[in-house]
């Protein structure tokens, strides 16, 4: 599917997030990358294949950063 070179990683690779964004409905919470890749706001993925990978945001350490 991807046309770029150097290629953008496979939808099967660790760093399939890595592709070019072909389309973007933020109103909608998904993308599409050139490598087939459905990507959720919530970071959850569809892959071309039906695989669901689920949303893997980043935890948080539960502190809170003030001003000074």
């Amino acid at each position: 599917m991807c046309q770029h070179q150097p290629m953008c990683p496979s939808a099967d690779s660790a760093d399939r997030e890595a592709a070019h964004l072909v389309a973007h409905f933020p109103e909608q919470g998904w993308s599409l990358l050139c490598n087939g890749v459905l990507c959720f706001e919530d970071t959850g993925e569809l892959l071309p294949d039906g695989q669901i990978i689920a949303p893997h945001r980043p935890l948080g350490t539960g502190h809170v950063v003030t001003a000074a």
